[in-house]
């Protein structure tokens, strides 16, 4: 367990927009940093990271809370993973009781997983520097590449003994599980169930995810046979999903943001090559095909992207496709061409990290005249050929959401490709209408589809997206779906909004003065109950604290076990809109008044609602009470009760002001 001294020190270090910012590239809007929701695809930012409040907030998909939740949500961590994570990143010491690998590993089984893939990497490390024979195969091989050795730390390079079973030996003796071992791909079982080491005889490239945590491995042999594969990788698991991984990114991601541009290349060698020659903004797609998950990773923190190709003509090619889904995400795509075959890695070899930097300064190019170019070439001069070249640029500018940058291509491929403008404008026009009609039958399919469905539109039910997993884990049950948000309900929030907001204010209009609003608006409705679940909740926690003399900061909420209730507390606190700082009321003769300035009439008025919400609700017992039989005592109690209620809940219409009782 984690000393609570040490939880709360976490949290009191932990800045929003430094804890965010390591992976949303944020900009600065007003009061407020902005930038693309991680949680969702969007092109539009509408993610909001408030430094004041210390929240997260994206007014498109609804997700919010503090820096442990961002953590815990984006990476899907447990509570005591985040706080290490952020302890961690603010060099904050945790003291906890020391436990053996065995007991890690009987967690949780993802969090076993990540565990061993830990402790693999540690011990592919060892065989690498500490062992005979990984200084002399492993270690030398890196060196002979010209690796330095804080290179070769820093990325967490190892090797893994020729032998048949020594990391699956030594997980054993440490006491992990051999179905673990072969669900991540550390070893492979054979028919008669035993395990053998996948990566044996091999220098091992660890691959991180975006905090850091090594997640698999590529392994590269050093044997000449061909019958042996160059590569291999760790198979998809739990943790591990290659389509949403770019090797080295989570070393790269500042140097992204700091440059506003990443280089894209293609393998591990690649990526660790340009970090020594001082260029750390560049990620790999590790080999495999850019994926959506790929591009939209790298959309998080910069719209520009500089794909590094080597001299292979056939490589390119088969890249291109996956150069139009970075277009259709809306970035902006550059290429570079090495030339005489030579890839990133081995022209840093040959050339030296100065004469690197000034060949990727000095030729890129833009994706869509290159791809004319490249087209062109293999096309020379066959008509039928230049045709497909024309419709094919054509359709890669029809991807581009920005109409500004669309205009300004067609313009320059008219030239490039000795065409009129308007043949190719008629051409980008064809193929837009042909897509966004197929885009409509498959809307009116879907809609047939969920014909009778109970939700409007083409809106999927609130839990569509979600496993049955979880939601069981939201706690989401069939009732839950369906929750009507009534102005009871409302009532009920605006209490909580205001005990977080202005709790500690003092309630100036009252007594001396130096009484807080929140003990004194607790005080005012304390014979009110609350319907709403985590409203109740907040409640409950500010009167407990309140006995003690204390008041619960906002903050004390974002990161509650209960969903709802964290949800609640970030939704009260956040605010899409504020008054710029910049905001001059003399200069522009509008004064813009502030909610803190009408506190009383915010307290009292809320007050008043909600008693006379409970009038109301005892008035409408009462009448039920009269529809049965009753004494001629118990009527005139009754009526005598209903009586006084009625004019209690026409004193506070009154008071409101907005409500006539007859």
């Amino acid at each position: 367990m984690i000393a609570k001294e040490t939880i709360e020190k976490v949290l009191d270090t932990a800045r929003i927009e430094e804890v965010v910012g390591d992976f949303v590239d944020l900009k600065k809007r007003g009061t407020s940093l902005i930038g693309n929701c991680p949680f969702h695809n969007e092109k539009t930012p509408s993610f909001h990271v408030s430094v004041a409040k210390g929240i997260y907030k994206c007014f498109g998909c609804g997700v919010g809370g503090d820096s442990l939740k961002f953590v815990m949500e984006l990476e899907k961590y447990s509570y005591p993973e985040a706080i290490r994570y952020l302890a961690n990143k603010y060099h904050i010491e945790i003291a906890e009781t020391e436990r053996s690998p065995a007991q890690l590993a009987a967690q949780d089984k993802r969090e076993s997983l990540y565990v061993l893939s830990q402790w693999a990497g540690k011990f592919f490390k060892e065989q690498l520097w500490h062992t005979d024979i990984g200084n002399s195969i492993g270690l030398s091989y890196f060196k002979e590449r010209g690796y330095r050795e804080d290179i070769i730390k820093k990325f967490d390079l190892g090797y893994s003994p020729d032998v048949w079973t020594a990391l699956v030996d030594e997980a054993r003796k440490d006491g992990f599980q051999d179905g673990y071992l072969t669900e991540i791909g550390l070893a492979i079982e054979r028919d008669d169930k035993s395990l053998y080491d996948r990566f044996r005889g091999r220098v091992i490239f660890p691959i991180h995810n975006l905090t850091g945590r090594i997640i698999g491995f590529g392994g590269r042999t050093l044997k000449t046979e061909k019958s042996v594969p160059k590569y291999v990788n760790s198979p998809e698991s739990e943790i591990y999903h290659k389509s949403d991984v770019l090797y080295g990114l989570s070393f790269a991601k500042k140097a992204i943001m700091d440059h506003d541009t990443c280089y894209l290349v293609e393998g591990y060698a690649d990526v660790i090559s340009m970090h020594q020659a001082g260029v750390e903004n560049v990620v790999s797609s590790s080999g495999t095909s850019l994926t959506t998950g790929q591009i939209k990773l790298i959309s998080r923190f910069t719209k520009n992207v500089v794909i590094l190709y080597d001299g292979d003509a056939a490589g390119i090619k088969a890249s291109l496709r996956g150069t139009d889904m970075l277009l259709e995400e809306g970035l902006n795509v550059k290429v570079l061409l090495f030339p005489d075959g030579n890839d990133p890695d081995s022209y840093i070899q040959t050339f030296g990290s100065t004469a690197f930097k000034e060949y990727i300064s000095a030729h890129q190019q833009d994706f869509i005249f290159y791809k004319t170019n490249i087209l062109l070439k293999d096309a020379n001069n066959d008509p039928i050929k230049r045709a497909g070249v024309i419709r094919e640029v054509v359709e890669s500018i029809a991807l581009i959401p920005d109409e500004i940058k669309v205009s300004v291509f067609i313009r320059q491929c008219s030239s490039l490709l000795d065409i009129e403008e308007r043949v190719l404008l008629s051409e980008l026009n064809k193929i837009r209408i042909h897509k966004a009609k197929a885009q409509d039958k498959k809307r009116e399919s879907t809609t047939q589809t969920s014909a009778g469905s109970p939700y409007p539109g083409d809106m999927p039910p609130p839990d569509f997206f979600l496993t049955e997993a979880e939601r069981s884990d939201a706690g989401l049950a069939e009732a839950d779906m369906h929750t009507k948000i009534t102005p009871e309900i409302l009532q009920e929030r605006e209490v909580v909004r205001i005990l977080l907001n202005y709790g500690r204010e003092l309630a100036s209009w009252e007594g001396d003065g130096e009484v807080p609003i929140a003990p004194y608006l607790l005080g005012s409705i304390d014979d009110i109950s609350f319907d709403d679940k985590a409203s109740a909740i907040i409640v409950e926690e500010f009167k407990k604290q309140a006995d003690n003399f204390e008041i619960p900061e906002a903050k004390y909420f974002f990161s509650h076990t209960d969903k709802e209730v964290a949800d609640l507390a970030v939704e009260c606190i956040a605010s899409q809109y504020e008054i710029s700082p910049n905001w001059n009321s003399e200069k522009n003769k509008i004064y813009v008044p502030e909610e803190i300035e009408n506190l009383k009439q915010l307290v009292t008025q809320v007050i008043y609602r909600i008693k006379k919400r409970k009038f109301e609700k005892e008035m409408y017992k009462i009448r039920e009470e009269l529809k049965k039989e009753q004494s001629e005592d118990d009527l005139q109690i009754l009526l005598h009760k209903y009586s006084k209620l009625k004019e209690a809940e026409k004193m506070l219409g009154q008071l409101l002001g907005n409500t006539i009782v007859k």
